[in-house]
């Protein structure tokens, strides 16, 4: 009865206002957009919403119309503005350097810049996206963003497009996202930055009758297409051109990576075996880990550790408890908040193990080390 109530004052407020404004809707509009994300009017108070232009962002300003001190001759001034257009030029075609990897429908961006100098433009990336970044830690390279709603995903009626914000608090799509973005420092000039998404539905929980009774917040599968959409906005802020930027990330993906296998060797003790090579191996567990339920706090790719901790579901939402079902099941309480570390070693060529450690190093040999590997043979098999 609680929910019929809310569903009728809603119907009730969007009746009035129709009703106030009368025949005024008549000359309203019908917008249309090809845009796949927009989270900038979703949740409180953001960063900084400003799209920067690429040559402001990556280049100096333009300075053809600044009066230098001192004097020149003619010649001297036309091959500075000659120049100055060449550097404009090369910004709106691009970052030298910059591309996109990929493997299987895994994407990830290639920026011929050292990590450091990337990190606070990713930053403001997100921000001016409209998220809040609920893990910000320049010396790990990792962020994360809180929950949020794609408002894009709200069919734009005409009612929507002439009231415009008074009616947003009733339009809900049911769904929220985060977003992980990891630097990782492949060379002291060379750095990959991986986005993956996570993705929540609400769903209702239904009594003897077939009756909603009330929602609960449950996980839904990664987005690939997301996180392609969010990687082509970061090479649009780095400097590419849109057109260059939805051209590389829209190439054909390629073939499947070799699925992992999970080897039992005795009660509660396993590890993965992984058809690839240790850099390959490396770089597919951190997604695993990415788009799961684990949190990377730190990492040693020389000795091939990751350090993780498993999210509670009550650090998902807010104080009430908005996302307290969020991932939550009877066999994870074990897992709750506790520290692990993932250990990637090469064992050939082109083969590599996977062992789940506990956080002083020693073999997690329990039911919980256990279904950590299970739940990372999952994503890396997909």
């Amino acid at each position: 009865m609680m929910i019929v109530a809310q569903i009728l004052r809603r119907v009730i407020s969007v009746a009035v206002l129709i009703g106030v404004l009368g025949f005024g809707l008549v000359a309203c509009k019908s917008v249309t957009t090809n845009d796949t994300v927009d989270y900038k009017s979703s949740g409180a108070v953001r960063g900084p919403n400003l799209a920067y232009p690429p040559d402001l962002v990556t280049s100096q300003a333009d300075r053809r119309y600044i009066v230098q001190d001192g004097t020149a001759t003619m010649s001297e001034y036309n091959a500075a503005v000659k120049k100055s257009a060449q550097m404009r030029s090369n910004v709106m075609t691009g970052i030298p350097g910059m591309r996109i990897a990929r493997d299987g429908d895994r994407r990830w961006l290639v920026v011929d810049k050292p990590a450091t100098e990337l990190y606070p433009q990713v930053k403001d990336f997100w921000q001016e996206n409209g998220f809040l970044l609920v893990v910000d830690s320049p010396s790990t390279g990792i962020m994360e963003t809180d929950w949020a709603e794609n408002r894009a995903k709200i069919a734009q009626d005409w009612i929507r497009s002439t009231v415009g914000g008074a009616l947003d608090s009733i339009y809900d799509t049911g769904e929220r996202d985060k977003y992980k973005t990891r630097l990782e420092a492949i060379k002291p000039t060379e750095t990959e930055i991986y986005i993956t998404q996570r993705g929540a539905i609400e769903k209702c929980t239904t009594d003897s009758t077939n009756n909603c009774i009330s929602t609960i917040w449950t996980a839904r599968p990664n987005d690939p297409e997301l996180e392609a959409a969010f990687l082509a906005r970061l090479m649009e802020r780095l400097g590419m051109t849109q057109e260059q930027a939805k051209a590389m990330v829209s190439n054909p993906v390629d073939a499947k990576t070799p699925k992992a296998k999970l080897v039992q060797d005795g009660p509660n003790k396993a590890h993965i075996d992984l058809s690839a090579s240790f850099d390959r191996s490396w770089r597919d567990v951190g997604l695993a880990l990415d788009r799961s339920n684990f949190t990377v706090e730190d990492r040693d790719r020389s000795n091939g550790v990751y350090f993780v901790r498993y999210v509670n579901p009550k650090d998902l939402g807010d104080t009430k408890g908005f996302f307290s079902n969020l991932f939550s099941s009877k066999d994870d309480s074990s897992l709750k908040a506790k520290k692990y570390r993932v250990s990637v070693q090469k064992s050939g060529e082109n083969a590599s193990t996977v062992y789940v450690q506990d956080a002083d190093g020693k073999p997690e040999n329990t039911a919980a080390g256990l279904q950590l590997l299970t739940l990372l043979t999952e994503q890396l098999s997909r």
